[in-house]
């Protein structure tokens, strides 16, 4: 990140002089005061400027679009990207043609571009934790809403025959889904099981 020492009649004046240099708003900065200044005695003796240092804050989407138009030009997929932050989640949602290209397989490239994002947003670790998350056609939502009805269909597959259900191997949000569909329910229990990535969700009867 840029940093700058600027002065300034004032310290408005060395902020203003500041933020023409780096040419942004001043929601883009930080700054500290290391000097208040003393206009001195009739403005004349012992005259001191105001001095100040000034940090441009990262910015965080643009560094989260300049990575996905990269990627996405070098996979040959057009789409248009919106970008939203909030609560120190930043959400990114792609749109256009060929999108099944971006998902993959049950989300698996989708996933992969979430996480790779996620580390170019993350890797100053002095800096607090953004959550990524990265969708396009909904795909996310409708793959929950998926897995809840799986989960409710092997949760009566269990009652009725009594025998443990074992998932495919899913990454762990697939797996938070799961269990957070049946976590209430007074005759079924859950856990998971294996390494990743071939950690999978079990099923079983609760004994009596």
């Amino acid at each position: 990140m840029k940093v700058l020492e600027m002065t300034g009649k004032t310290v408005d004046d060395a902020l203003k002089n500041a933020l023409l240099e780096l040419k942004v708003d001043i929601d883009r900065v930080e700054f500290e005061v290391l000097d208040s200044g003393n206009k001195g005695l009739f403005s004349l003796i012992g005259n001191r400027p105001a001095k100040i240092r000034v940090k441009l804050k990262r910015d965080y989407i643009n560094d989260v679009r300049v990575f996905l138009k990269n990627i996405l030009y070098c996979m040959k997929v057009k789409a248009d990207i919106t970008i939203k932050e909030q609560d120190n989640i930043i959400k990114v949602d792609l749109a256009g043609e060929d999108m099944g290209i971006l998902i993959g397989y049950r989300g698996e490239t989708l996933d992969s571009l979430q996480y790779l994002m996620s580390l170019v947003v993350n890797k100053n670790h002095d800096m607090e934790y953004k959550r990524v998350v990265l969708d396009t056609e909904n795909y996310r939502c409708k793959r929950e809403e998926t897995l809840r009805k799986l989960a409710r269909r092997v949760c009566e597959k269990v009652k009725r025959t009594g025998r443990t259900v074992k998932f495919e191997p899913m990454n762990p949000y697939e797996r938070r889904i799961i269990h957070s569909t049946l976590q209430n329910d007074s005759l079924v229990s859950t856990y998971s099981e294996g390494k990743e990535p071939f950690r999978r969700v079990v099923v079983i009867l609760k004994k009596a």
